[in-house]
């Protein structure tokens, strides 16, 4: 008798507690529905519903990597012949890769990340889309048959994403990449049937069938887990301890030392690179310079000398910082001098186990919300590397001025990267600078061979960067770009057109450069 009264309330827990997920699971459908409704809205109303949960999906799944959406929108290959894939990222380094890399770049067991994305508005997670996600990685992932011969099966944007990754993967074979793979299953639904459940398994078996050793993952992006996605934002509040009390100049700045695992801690995030703070226009790595051997070097030998005495230090920017104690709280952190000293201490520290190192790094903590100064402090000669001219483009005076000339004619341009999203400006009205590089390389220089291949590297040789961005030319030019451009996005986005959307990424910059001919009526289109 007591068993069946203890079996009893057990099962009427269990039902209980059973009831409440279910109310708790139907509450986050309403939530993650109204939220992605409201966001449509707000930011991309041209879209249809399944476009925008697209962008929302991968939005969520890559939430740590804070990408804008021009690069969200590039990794997405939806349309026939995707395979039941609808967007493919590759990660170089913690870097989104768009292009074949120089493999002399990079160092041994360089982290390279292959990220599949389905996402569906559907109340259920098919059956069918793991079928598909099985089948597509078998060929996808095979590294002995050209892309060629799939050309019947894929479309042309999924297999050039993965050309890319086959190239890089292989340039970099002798280098020992470190290689993930990660699927993301998005859907409006509150939970998996196990029949679909147990299917990653064979996902799982294919992928490591393809490449050994890789590191397999998957995630069933529910409404629930949607919606917790959707209520982070990213950290903009980071906390530094302090080695001893640091020293103020009664101006909002302060010069310090962190020991070396503390300041990993400050750079990352879940365990891998924070790119959000050196977004300081200073984000290119050097790789495996001199310069850059001896920080290593320096790193992985303890001696008597601490780290700081052989080292520059790190230059941090921020809005606001305080400190309590032996600890700095600093609010929009960016790391603007010393890039490449903070990537050579994640690349250490994160490939060996937590040690007690006592060493230290020199960081200067400046507050100044002025951005002429800003820029000012950011191309100071502070770094130990010479920072190379392309990675602070962004701080030109033309780029200050095209930003202000595009925001009066209701564009944003987006020079200090995701300043406009994380303001919640629609998606459609924001325009990068490699957007806008390859607008005008197609619209007014009538090259858009090089800017429909080149996204990532356009602006990275000054002779291409002046020819690009040059004080001489109207303000007008960037803006007829830019706006052309998206008009040519919106008219192949239109059924009448009748081509295929995965043809669009092919053709839009060549379309571009004829409507611009035809406008300007002139054979040869010129800046």
């Amino acid at each position: 008798m007591v068993l069946n009264e203890h079996s009893t309330t057990f099962e009427l827990v269990n039902h209980h507690n059973s009831d409440r997920r279910k109310k708790m699971s139907a509450n986050d459908l309403v939530l993650v529905r109204q939220l992605f409704s409201q966001r449509k809205i707000d930011i991309a109303h041209d879209l249809s519903d399944s476009e925008y949960f697209e962008i929302f999906a991968a939005e969520q799944a890559l939430k740590d990597r804070d990408l804008s959406y021009d690069e969200i929108q590039d990794g997405i290959v939806d349309g026939g012949g995707d395979g039941g894939i609808d967007a493919v990222y590759l990660f170089i380094n913690n870097t989104l890769c768009r292009e074949t890399i120089d493999p002399t770049e990079y160092k041994r067991n360089v982290p390279m990340e292959l990220v599949f994305i389905q996402a569906k508005t559907s109340s259920g997670f098919p059956e069918t889309g793991m079928d598909k996600f099985i089948a597509s990685s078998r060929d996808l992932l095979d590294l002995s048959p050209d892309t060629f011969t799939l050309a019947t099966v894929y479309n042309s944007d999924i297999l050039e994403k993965i050309t890319i990754f086959r190239e890089c993967y292989i340039n970099l074979i002798s280098r020992f990449p470190k290689l993930a793979i990660r699927y993301f299953y998005a859907a409006l639904a509150t939970e998996v049937h196990p029949n679909v459940q147990r299917k990653v398994n064979h996902l799982k078996e294919t992928a490591e069938t393809a490449f050994s050793p890789v590191d397999f993952s998957f995630e069933f992006l529910t409404a629930g887990r949607l919606l917790q996605l959707a209520r982070r934002t990213p950290k903009s509040v980071h906390y530094l301890k302090l080695a001893e009390t640091p020293i103020s100049t009664g101006q909002s700045a302060y010069v310090c030392l962190a020991n070396l695992n503390d300041y990993f801690a400050f750079i990352t995030e879940n365990g891998t690179l924070n790119e959000r703070i050196f977004e300081g226009n200073v984000r290119d790595y050097q790789g495996n310079t001199e310069v850059n051997e001896k920080i290593r070097d320096t790193l992985a030998t303890v001696s008597s000398e601490d780290f700081w005495w052989l080292n520059n230090g790190i230059s941090v920017l921020c809005t606001n910082a305080s400190v309590s104690g032996k600890t700095l709280t600093i609010e929009n952190a960016e790391v603007v001098n010393g890039l490449q000293t903070s990537r050579e201490i994640f690349d250490v520290i994160s490939s060996r186990p937590q040690t007690d190192d006592q060493r230290s790094v020199l960081v200067r903590v400046i507050k100044t919300e002025d951005s002429e100064s800003r820029d000012r402090i950011i191309r100071a000669p502070n770094s130990q590397t010479a920072i190379p001219s392309a990675s602070l483009r962004a701080t030109d005076k033309i780029h200050r001025d095209i930003e202000d000339f595009l925001a009066a004619r209701g564009l944003f341009y987006d020079r200090r990267k995701n300043f406009y999203k994380n303001q919640g400006k629609p998606v459609r009205k924001i325009i990068s600078i490699g957007f806008l590089a390859q607008a005008v390389l197609a619209c007014a220089l009538g090259d858009p061979a090089n800017a429909r291949a080149r996204p990532s590297s356009l602006i990275k040789r000054d002779e291409n960067y002046k020819r690009i961005f040059n004080e001489n030319y109207p303000l007008g030019v960037y803006y007829n770009s830019a706006a052309l451009t998206i008009r040519v996005d919106d008219a192949l986005r239109l059924e009448q057109c009748e081509i295929h959307s995965s043809h669009w990424n092919n053709i839009r910059f060549y379309v571009a450069m004829l409507a611009a001919m035809r406008l300007i009526g002139s054979s040869t289109p010129s800046a």
